[in-house]
């Protein structure tokens, strides 16, 4: 599965517009994308983009159950 392009800008920009400064689920994400007016296809989705960038660094990835998502940027 590709990611598409500007869907981890589309996350990351939803998420400082919501000012959430604590570690969030998939699912969590999802939600506020929806309020937010952003179509995603799945919490899935949201994690596998998440996951991804977290090689990068970009987001730290919190193995817990569930897994929970934290930019790092965005709280730097």
């Amino acid at each position: 599965m590709r990611i598409r392009r500007g869907e981890f800008e589309r996350i990351r920009s939803v998420l400082e517009q919501a000012d959430a400064d604590e570690p969030l689920t998939a699912r969590e994400i999802l939600d506020l994308l929806d309020e937010h007016g952003e179509d995603f296809d799945s919490a899935h989705r949201v994690a596998t983009v998440l996951g991804r960038r977290a090689r990068d660094g970009d987001v730290e990835v919190i193995r817990d159950q569930p897994y929970r998502y934290r930019f790092r940027e965005a709280n730097n």
